[in-house]
């Protein structure tokens, strides 16, 4: 039964991937559909971080105030280790005052 579990996880992996490849053999000329693809990645991989950063502290809490301070700090055009540092202090400090 879990090979067939395998098997269909598989096919329906297989599809997604290829149904655009085959559908769509042309250049994109449209500027709305080509902006519109250029943002489908980030939204997929924000919709997939964001829930997992609050979900991943002790508390929903420090999850805000970590992942206020990674925006904060990307706003301010910080490099990626910097950003994650101290978002990652800052989870840090506020589950120890918190006593999670």
């Amino acid at each position: 039964m879990i090979y067939m579990y395998i098997l269909i996880m598989a096919v329906t992996t297989y599809v997604i991937r290829m149904l655009p490849l085959t559908l769509f053999q042309k250049h994109i000329t449209n500027k709305y559909v080509k902006r519109f693809l250029y943002y489908v990645p980030y939204a997929c991989l924000s919709a997939m971080t964001v829930p997992a950063i609050f979900d991943s502290t002790g508390s929903r809490i420090s999850g805000a105030i970590g992942f206020s301070v990674a925006v904060f700090l990307g706003y301010m055009r910080k490099s990626l280790p910097v950003v994650a540092i101290f978002a990652c202090l800052s989870v840090f400090v506020v589950e120890r005052i918190m006593g999670l």
